[in-house]
């Protein structure tokens, strides 16, 4: 699954890309960020002297105190109801294919589900991974709103060596999309990246044959004489409040279809793959806190 550890290598490699510098490897990322202080040890050694001294307190309330795991899809449906989080439009939240990648669905188990985004994920749980379909988008975060702006999405559905498909597609992702102009060093501190890594592949046995929240749709359909195609991941639906069927019709726009959308289900040969994506974000605070201890490290 994504890790943090995946978005700060994306981080690294788009920033030392404009910076004109050579960039630090996945491994010597994931060894920094086992090795970097991340604020919790003095909380835990607080919390370990609160229980010695008093008598008093519940045996688990210390839990209660402890860093909640980060939900990334429990984060987006809270942040529509509010506006100091907000979300990007319809329009803003699609996903690019990069033009030469053609889909793959790599064999896996429906039983191994995991929602999008549980929890802040590290590389011990994601040390097996070796080759997988990915996608990096890169978000312009508002200072004022907190508001999120899609800045860049590329990916692909072809298994991909995880470093090379990372730092590949971040790059692609954020200098590539034909639908924005290149991500510029000034920016690059707006920015958010999100890492989602693709997983449990499945033919739906109709169009609406999948889960909010749990799955996203790559679609391919016949219509006017050609092939259309068209993929969201899958917070995409949730994150628009759309319905499963507004989300079909949706796709199929973006893939460039043009009919009445109650007219959806006359396109011929329609197929759609579901998938499951786990996702990681990481903005660019946290990334330049790692980087300056990093550096810092590097002048000793």
């Amino acid at each position: 699954m994504a890790t943090v550890e995946h978005c700060l290598y994306c981080f690294e490699t788009l920033s030392a890309n404009l910076e004109q510098r050579t960039p630090m490897s996945l491994s010597e990322v994931e060894a920094s960020w086992a090795a970097y202080p991340k604020g919790l040890e003095s909380e835990e050694l607080e919390e370990e002297e609160e229980e010695e001294t008093s008598t008093s307190e519940p045996e688990d309330a210390s839990q209660a105190k402890r860093p909640k795991a980060r939900n990334l899809l429990l984060q987006r449906l809270t942040g529509r109801k509010s506006d100091s989080s907000g979300i990007s439009t319809p329009s803003d939240s699609s996903s690019s294919l990069e033009p030469s990648t053609t889909a793959t669905t790599p064999g896996s188990s429906t039983n191994s589900f995991t929602p999008v985004g549980v929890g802040r994920h590290t590389s011990q749980r994601s040390s097996v991974i070796s080759e997988i379909p990915l996608f990096i988008t890169w978000n312009t975060v508002s200072k004022t709103s907190n508001q999120r702006f899609l800045r860049g999405c590329i990916g692909t559905f072809e298994e991909q060596p995880l470093a090379t498909g990372l730092s590949s597609y971040a790059l692609t992702s954020a200098l590539h999309d034909h639908r924005f102009s290149p991500v510029t060093l000034n920016e690059l501190s707006s920015l958010e990246v999100a890492v989602t890594l693709l997983t449990d592949f499945e033919t739906a046995k109709d169009p609406l044959d999948w889960e909010l929240g749990v799955h996203g749709i790559k679609i391919s359909f016949y219509a006017r004489n050609r092939r259309f195609g068209a993929c969201y991941l899958p917070d995409v639906a949730v994150e628009q409040g759309w319905d499963k069927e507004e989300t079909v019709v949706s796709a199929m726009r973006k893939a460039g279809w043009g009919g009445r959308k109650e007219k959806w289900r006359d396109v011929g040969d329609f197929k759609v793959t579901r998938f499951q994506g786990m996702a990681e974000s990481v903005g660019y605070d946290e990334f330049q806190k790692w980087r300056e201890w990093v550096a810092s490290g590097e002048k000793k």
